[in-house]
């Protein structure tokens, strides 16, 4: 299937839920006092999104591919905090939503 626009994507979706999903677990009161650390997984988890899109609108299948493997490394630096979330006691009663 041809796509024309980045936001038919369904990897772009995904993506940005990714990011509005991360933005809701940010929201939370644990996060208050947590400024960097909430900073750099809203960044990361924006970061996917945004690259799918650059890399779709650069025009070239490898430079697509390029940005996509960006992406996915941005993906794995949220998944990368979401794991040291679990393991910080202040977070426990978000291990459900993390």
């Amino acid at each position: 299937m041809k796509y024309n626009r980045f936001e038919d994507l369904p990897v772009w979706n995904a993506a940005l839920e990714l990011a509005v999903r991360t933005y809701a677990l940010s929201g939370k009161a644990q996060f208050r006092n947590q400024h960097s650390l909430r900073d750099q997984i809203e960044r990361a988890a924006v970061s996917v999104s945004n690259n799918i899109a650059e890399g779709f609108e650069r025009g070239t299948t490898q430079e697509l591919l390029t940005f996509l493997c960006i992406a996915r490394g941005s993906a794995s630096e949220v998944r990368s905090m979401l794991c040291l979330l679990e393991r910080l006691l202040g977070f426990a009663d978000l291990k459900s939503e993390i």
